[in-house]
C-alpha cells in the first residue's frame, strides 16, 4: 500500500484573476521604454510585419547589461529594441518561442521578444531563481520562499494582459533550489533550508495535496538539473550527482572527496550528461578545467581533465549538433567535446583570449545554442557573435554600445 502523507503546503490552482492579483506592476525603472529604443524596420517601438514574422520564425536574442536589456535579431544581431532594467538581471528562455524570463527584485518578469516589449506580467518572488523548461511546462523557483510555480509553456506564448493558470507547491523551508515537472506530471524538487541542501523529492499531485513518490538525501549542496534521453533527470551534488529515472533516485559518487557538479548540460536525445566539475572548494575564481560525464544508460560517472588551454565557467558550455558539447574557453576558442569518450574533436577560434571573473555576476563570455548556431558574447569588445557549429565560421557579429552580460535565446514559434 502506498504511503500517503499530507504536506503542510497545498497545491493551489491560480486562475487568471487570482494570478493577476499577485502580479507586480513595476516602477518606471523596470518598465519598458521607448527612449533610446531602435527597431530594424518601421518606427521606434513598432516593428514591421516582416520583422515580427522573422522573429516568430527564427527567434531572437536577448542580452542583459548593467541597467538594461537589448533584444537582437537572431540573423543579423542588430539591436531591435532596448529596455531599462536593473543593474544585474538574469535571463532565461521561457520555452514558448516568444518570451524571455527576466529575474528582477520583483520576481519573474516576461520579456516579449516578438513585440518586442518588457511586459508588466510578473510572477511574484522574493528571490527569483532557477527557470526550468520541460515537458510543456515552465517551472519557476523562488529561493526566498521555496515556492515552485508551474506554468503551461504554450499558454505563456498567448499571455496578454494576464498570466496563464498556474499550479504552485511550497517547500517546507526556503532554500536555493530548483524544480522540474515530468511528462507524467510528477514534480521533482530540491530539499534544503537557508543553511544547507541535502537532496530531492519526487511528488505526485492529488488535488489539494501532494504525495511522496520517492526521496533521496544523498546529494549535499544539490544544485542545478538537466534532463537527458528517456527523461533521465540529473542533479548536481558536492560529491557527485543524483539521478532520478523510472521512479527511483540513484546516487553517483564522484571519484574525488570533494567533486562538485553544479550544472548539467544535456541533450534530450543523448543519455550522457556533461557536468561542470570542481575538486577544490577553496579555489579562487570560477574557472574550471575538468568535466563530469554521466552515462544515465550505463549508470557511470567519469571525470575527464581537459587540455590545459580549455578553461571555462558555468556560462561556457552548451550542447549542440551531434549531441556534442561545445566549450567556450579562455583562449577564445570553442572546443568541441565528444561526451562518449571525453575527447576534444575540434576547435573553432571565435573571440580574443579572456580572463575568468572575480565574481560570478561579472560580465564574461557566454555561449548559448539554437540548432546549429551558437551565440557568443565578448564583453571586453562589447560584441556578440553567431557561429555555425557545423563549420566553425562566424556568421554575424554585432558591436554594441553596452557590455553584454547574460544571454538568452527564443527559438521561434514556427
Amino acid at each position: 500500500m502506498r504511503n500517503h502523507y499530507m504536506l503542510r503546503q497545498r497545491s493551489t490552482r491560480l486562475g487568471g484573476i487570482a494570478l493577476m492579483a499577485g502580479m507586480t506592476l513595476l516602477a518606471s525603472a523596470c518598465a519598458s521604454t521607448t527612449s533610446g529604443s531602435t527597431t530594424l524596420e518601421g518606427t521606434a517601438g513598432s516593428p514591421s510585419a516582416s520583422s515580427t514574422d522573422s522573429a516568430e520564425a527564427h527567434g531572437r536574442v536577448a542580452i542583459s547589461y548593467p541597467g538594461g536589456i537589448s533584444v537582437l535579431d537572431s540573423k543579423t544581431l542588430e539591436v531591435v529594441k532596448k529596455f531599462d532594467s536593473e543593474e544585474f538581471t538574469r535571463l532565461n528562455a521561457a520555452g514558448d518561442g516568444r518570451h524571455v524570463i527576466v529575474t528582477t527584485k520583483a520576481g519573474f518578469q516576461l520579456l516579449d521578444t516578438v513585440e518586442p516589449k518588457l511586459t508588466e506580467l510578473v510572477v511574484d518572488a522574493t528571490a527569483a531563481g532557477h527557470v526550468v523548461r520541460h515537458a510543456g511546462k515552465t517551472v519557476l523557483f523562488d529561493d526566498g520562499t521555496g515556492t515552485t510555480t508551474i506554468l503551461k509553456t504554450d499558454a505563456l506564448a498567448k499571455a496578454e494582459g494576464a498570466l496563464p493558470e498556474a499550479q504552485t507547491y511550497k517547500a517546507d523551508s526556503a532554500h536555493h533550489g530548483v524544480s522540474i515537472v515530468l511528462e507524467d506530471g510528477k514534480l521533482l524538487t530540491t530539499l534544503g533550508d537557508k543553511s544547507s541542501r541535502s537532496g530531492a523529492i519526487a511528488l505526485e499531485s492529488h488535488g489539494d495535496h501532494w504525495d511522496k513518490v520517492a526521496e533521496s538525501k544523498e546529494c549535499p549542496g544539490i544544485h542545478g538539473e538537466g534532463t537527458a534521453a528517456d527523461e533521465a533527470v540529473i542533479f548536481g551534488c558536492e560529491d557527485g550527482a543524483l539521478l532520478y529515472h523510472h521512479g527511483k533516485f540513484e546516487k553517483f559518487t564522484a571519484p574525488d572527496k570533494y567533486g562538485r557538479m553544479g550544472n548539467a548540460f544535456v541533450s534530450e536525445t543523448s543519455p550522457i550528461v556533461v557536468g561542470d566539475y570542481k575538486t577544490d572548494p577553496d579555489a579562487e575564481g570560477y574557472l574550471l578545467n575538468s568535466v563530469a560525464l554521466i552515462d544515465t544508460d550505463q549508470h557511470t560517472f567519469n571525470v575527464v581533465k581537459l587540455p590545459e588551454a580549455v578553461q571555462y565557467t558555468f556560462r561556457d558550455v552548451a550542447r549542440g549538433p551531434g549531441d556534442l558539447a561545445y566549450i567556450l574557453s579562455t583562449n577564445g576558442s570553442i572546443h568541441v567535446l565528444d561526451p562518449k569518450d571525453g575527447k576534444i574533436v575540434n576547435e573553432f577560434p571565435v573571440i580574443k583570449a579572456w580572463e575568468g571573473p572575480a565574481d560570478w555576476q561579472d560580465a564574461h563570455p557566454a555561449i548559448v545554442v539554437n540548432g546549429n548556431i551558437a551565440y557568443v558574447t565578448e564583453p571586453t569588445a562589447n560584441t556578440v557573435h553567431s557561429v555555425d557549429l557545423t563549420t566553425g565560421k562566424i556568421t554575424a557579429s554585432s558591436k554594441l554600445d553596452v557590455v553584454p552580460n547574460e544571454i538568452a535565446i527564443t527559438l521561434g514559434t514556427h
